[in-house]
């Protein structure tokens, strides 16, 4: 028998949101350790060298600085080859767990030839690929790759993969100008005012925006026509956006995976007698987010109902935080 289309509709809709619930259950954080590793690659001339170890070195300290259980590799000058980078995802690969957060910055110039993406290093480059490869071996179920150079969207398509969120600079691979998005992706960490929802912390997500917001402010200021567009894509099977989506849950990982901590945040996730209060705490904020992303396929009684306990909750584990 043959469903009206009405009811058919919010079938369908309901078996989304299932289907994303069941994946979002599938990449949530655990207690475990973050790895960052940030590659400064070759600049080409003095300008580019300086301004690319500085952002990298601006990383560093903030990851270093961030709380918590992080484990902080930073590669920069002559130690930004093809076999530095190689040993040191090889050594997070050694000692990565699958609870673990894995997080990879890629910064400098990025280069497309109409069929391969190729990241600048001291030495021989390395393709998307041959990065992905290398990636795939850390075993952190949760991984995000942010590639800020130029060129940086034609190495998504072979980065992306379930579980892991990518972001770039460009939209494609004919964007090939040097970006300016990573001066902003930095910038983000270090200001309060990414921290869109007050949480003191700042997402994957909140960092995007930002970044985003600001390149596009720069190129507006400076009267100049827009040669990089940062998109997006965390679902590990989408198109990349360059906006959150419901429909497609496209913005739901980057919204939950933290990268940096400050404030009270930062100062429980420095304290192993706080941190599980503090896990609990971003497991609601995330379910919260979850909500919001399912609004559509489940009652307005039962979204009310299910949002009123999670924040009961969050009020209630914020006081313990608190004390």
């Amino acid at each position: 028998m043959a469903l009206a289309p009405e009811v058919g509709d919010r079938v369908r809709t309901a078996f989304w949101g299932l289907l994303l619930t069941l994946w979002y259950l599938s990449v949530l954080p655990a207690q475990g350790a973050v790895y960052y590793l940030t590659v400064a690659g070759l600049g080409g001339e003095p300008e580019y060298e300086q301004r690319f170890t500085g952002q990298a070195n601006d990383l560093d300290k903030v990851f270093k600085s961030s709380g918590g259980d992080v484990h902080v590799f930073t590669l920069r000058g002559k130690e930004a080859s093809r076999e530095r980078l190689s040993e040191t995802l090889g050594l997070i690969s050694s000692q990565a767990k699958p609870e673990d957060d894995f997080v990879l910055i890629l910064i400098g110039h990025g280069s497309f030839d109409g069929m391969e993406y190729k990241f600048n290093l001291v030495g021989p480059d390395i393709s998307g690929e041959e990065l992905a490869n290398l990636c795939n071996r850390v075993p952190a179920k949760r991984q995000l790759i942010v590639n800020t150079t130029s060129a940086s969207g034609a190495s998504l398509s072979a980065l992306e993969r379930p579980g892991r969120a990518v972001i770039t600079a460009t939209k494609t691979g004919t964007e090939k100008n040097a970006t300016i998005f990573c001066r902003y992706w930095v910038e983000a960490l270090h200001d309060p005012d990414a921290d869109v929802d007050k949480n003191e912390a700042i997402s994957a997500l909140e960092a995007f925006q930002y970044a985003d917001r600001k390149t596009a402010a720069y190129y507006e200021s400076e009267k100049r026509l827009p040669t990089e567009h940062a998109v997006f894509e965390d679902t590990g099977k989408g198109e990349p956006v360059r906006a959150p989506a419901s429909e497609s849950g496209e913005g739901l990982m980057l919204s939950s995976f933290t990268l940096v901590r400050f404030g009270a945040a930062g100062r429980a996730a420095s304290d192993p007698g706080k941190r599980a209060l503090l896990a609990k705490k971003e497991e609601l904020e995330r379910q919260i987010d979850t909500l919001k992303y399912q609004k559509a396929t489940i009652s307005e009684d039962e979204y009310k109902k299910q949002l009123t306990a999670a924040l009961v909750e969050l009020a209630r584990v914020q006081q313990e935080l608190d004390k």
